[in-house]
């Protein structure tokens, strides 16, 4: 009975370990493509996500709205955080070992490099609502399905926040026509923004 259980046990870890292994092999070529963006290339096309964006009812409404410090070429918000200073609280990511929590940006002065090498606000952990939260992504599809960066952080931190809006944010080669591989445990967005369009 014993043997018979793991058996059972193995099968059923099988279709995620595929799933998993298919997410690293399209993160690992996506990454690629954006790490060889030029700067220029990189202020464009955030600059276009940015105008888009802004003329969402959702932004302009929302009050608190959680984005992230960009790494490796990834879409750059923080023009947000100075155009809009005062207007609205912004939130950023501190990863822990297991786990991740936000805190309220208060300038650059503030951010220190954290365990993942991304700067992080020393400010006091956030435990209110959140209204918007712009997500970080390697690939994305026209279901809104999501490949992080491979950490898992994000997608067990989205599942606890029921009342927010989450809008991925990634350039034109990050959006795939076809289904991407995804578990099912994995959060959807409510829309995708890519600098000519928007999904959802």
């Amino acid at each position: 009975m014993l043997f018979e259980s793991q058996i059972h046990e193995f099968k059923a870890w099988l279709p995620w370990c595929r799933v998993r292994n298919e997410q690293r092999a399209l993160r690992a070529i996506v990454e690629q493509q954006r790490r060889i963006m030029t700067p220029e290339q990189v202020a464009e096309q955030s600059g276009l996500i940015i105008t888009q964006l802004e003329q969402m009812a959702a932004f302009r409404e929302a009050q608190t709205v959680m984005l992230y410090y960009p790494i490796h070429n990834e879409v750059d918000l923080r023009p947000l955080l100075t155009k809009y200073a005062g207007q609205k609280t912004f939130l950023l990511p501190v990863t822990h070992r297991c786990s991740m929590e936000v805190r309220p940006y208060d300038g650059e002065d503030m951010m220190r490099k954290g365990r993942m090498g991304v700067p992080e606000p020393q400010t006091k952990t956030y435990k209110g609502t959140i209204d918007l939260i712009l997500v970080p992504g390697v690939v994305f599809d026209q279901h809104r399905h999501r490949i992080g960066r491979g950490g898992g952080y994000y997608d067990k931190f989205l599942r606890k926040q029921i009342y927010a809006k989450k809008f991925g944010v990634c350039y034109t080669f990050q959006l795939k026509k076809h289904d991407i591989p995804h578990q099912l445990y994995e959060p959807k967005m409510d829309r995708v923004i890519t600098p000519q369009q928007t999904i959802g």
